[in-house]
């Protein structure tokens, strides 16, 4: 089964792009099967991680908290099972 970790964080206003940086400098303490990074406005940052794993799997490395000052509220983090992946 495939497992997608979300981390989703928003910087303080103007430090999207040092939150980003910092979020790409994180290593796991695993390989995960796919990693991508994505921005959005509000200078929010989103990386997705994939696993081959069960969804209850609590042994998935995740992104640590960045430091309080470079955020504006805490991280959101959700974790979805694969349903499937459809062609264009």
């Amino acid at each position: 089964m495939t497992v997608a970790l979300m981390w989703e964080a928003r910087a303080v206003a103007g430090r999207g792009p040092e939150l980003l940086a910092w979020a790409r400098q994180r290593d796991l303490a695993k390989a995960p099967l796919r990693r991508e990074s994505f921005r959005a406005p509000q200078d929010r940052v989103l990386v997705v991680t994939w696993w081959q794993a069960s969804y209850d799997d609590q042994g998935l490395p995740e992104l640590p908290d960045p430091p309080g000052d470079l955020v504006e509220r805490p991280v959101h983090r959700w974790r979805f099972e694969s349903a499937g992946v459809e062609s264009p």
